[in-house]
C-alpha cells in the first residue's frame, strides 16, 4: 500500500451472524470507501473472546464473515481483507501501547461499564484493555479516517491520545486517526418489535441476511403491523410502529422514496404490503447471499483469499511495528 491516498480502516467482529439492520446500516456502505480510500478491513476476531466462544463456531463465523464481506462489495484486490489473528503484529503492538496506555483512562471507557455490568462473571483484563487492541488495529495501518458508529467514537479518541502520547515521546511514527460517523443507512427495527432495533437476540423478528428466502417470507408475513383498525399503509412513526418500519425496509431494499412507497400501497391492506416488503428484502439479500454461498462452496478461493490478505496486512503492519520496536528499544532479530 503507497500512501497516495488517505486510508480507512474498519473492524467487524464474527460473533453472530449479519442481520438486515447490520447490513442496511452499515455494511453495505462500507465498499462505497473504496473509491476515495487505500482500505483495510478486518475480521476482528481477537477482539470477539473477550467474551466466552464456542471455538468450532467462532471458526466458523469468521470464514463466513469474511465471504460475506467480499459478497457485500469488498474487493479484496482493491483492499486489504483479512482476519486479525492472521497477523500477529495487533496483538504485539497492543502489548507496546497497553505500556502507553493509563489505567484511568481504561476505567472511563463507556462500552467497558456496560459489559462489565452485562457479564459481571467475566469481567477478564482482555475485556478491559480492548481498546489498546483497537488502538493498535488502527495504528498500524497509520490510518488516516475510521468509520465508526457513534458508540466506538471514545475508543478513537483514546487512539488518538495513545498516539499522541508515543509520538510526543519518540517523533511522529503514529499517524493520527480521525472517526467519521458515517451518514447512517437505513434504522431497521425488529418486526416482532418495531420500537427496538432488529436483534439476533430475538430471531422470530430478525431477518439474517443468510435466510434462506421462503424463511424470509415467513418472517414478514408474520411481522407485527399496528393494532388499530385502519388495515392502511401510512408512515406514522409515533400512531404506527410496525407499519413504519416496514416502510423504510421497503425503500432501503427498493431504494423507492417514501412517497412512492405509500402511494404505491395506498388502499391495500397489510396481506398486500407484507408480502410486498418481504420478495423486496429477498432480491435485495439474494446477491449477498447467494455470492457467500460460492465462496463458502470454494474452499481453496476463500483460504488464497484469507492468506493473500493477511499478507498484504503484514507487509504494511511490519513496517510500522519495526519502526515502532526500533523506537522503544527493543533489540533486532
Amino acid at each position: 500500500m503507497i500512501k497516495d491516498r488517505k486510508i480507512s480502516f474498519s473492524g467487524i467482529q464474527p460473533s453472530g451472524d449479519i442481520h438486515l439492520g447490520n447490513y442496511m446500516g452499515a455494511l453495505r456502505h462500507w465498499p462505497t470507501y473504496q473509491d476515495a480510500y487505500d482500505c483495510v478491513y478486518c475480521v476482528v476476531d481477537q477482539h470477539a473472546i473477550t467474551l466466552r466462544q464456542e471455538p468450532a463456531v467462532l471458526r466458523r463465523r469468521s470464514v463466513e464473515l469474511f465471504a460475506q464481506l467480499i459478497a457485500c462489495g469488498i474487493d479484496p484486490d482493491r483492499s486489504i481483507l483479512f482476519v486479525q489473528s492472521h497477523v500477529p503484529h495487533h496483538a504485539e503492538l497492543a502489548w507496546i501501547l497497553n505500556c502507553f496506555t493509563m489505567f484511568g483512562e481504561l476505567s472511563r471507557m463507556t462500552q467497558f461499564k456496560d459489559k462489565s455490568a452485562k457479564h459481571a462473571d467475566n469481567i477478564n483484563a482482555g475485556l478491559f484493555t480492548y481498546p489498546t487492541l483497537m488502538a493498535a488495529d488502527i495504528l498500524l495501518y497509520q490510518t488516516d479516517i475510521v468509520p465508526v458508529g457513534e458508540d466506538q467514537r471514545q475508543h478513537v479518541e483514546l487512539t488518538r491520545d495513545i498516539a499522541q502520547r508515543f509520538n510526543g515521546v519518540y517523533g511522529d511514527v503514529f499517524t493520527m486517526p480521525e472517526a467519521v460517523i458515517p451518514r447512517q443507512g437505513a434504522r431497521v427495527m425488529g418486526l416482532s418489535t418495531p420500537e427496538s432495533k432488529m436483534s439476533k437476540s430475538i430471531p422470530e423478528g430478525c431477518v439474517f441476511v443468510m435466510d434462506k428466502p421462503e424463511e424470509i417470507m415467513r418472517k414478514f408475513k408474520r411481522a407485527v403491523t399496528d393494532s388499530d383498525t385502519e388495515n392502511c399503509v401510512r408512515y406514522d412513526r409515533s400512531a404506527k410502529p410496525g407499519v413504519s418500519n416496514l416502510l423504510d425496509i421497503y425503500c432501503a431494499a427498493t431504494g423507492e422514496s417514501l412517497e412512492a412507497a405509500q402511494s404505491r400501497f395506498a388502499g391495500q391492506g397489510y396481506g398486500v404490503f407484507k408480502p410486498a416488503v418481504g420478495e423486496a428484502v429477498v432480491e435485495c439479500l439474494r446477491p449477498v447471499r447467494e455470492e457467500t454461498e460460492r465462496l463458502l462452496n470454494d474452499k481453496g478461493e476463500l483460504e488464497r483469499l484469507m492468506r493473500q490478505g493477511a499478507e498484504k496486512a503484514a507487509s504494511v503492519a511490519g513496517r510500522t511495528l519495526s519502526k515502532v520496536k526500533k523506537k522503544v528499544g527493543f533489540l533486532p532479530r
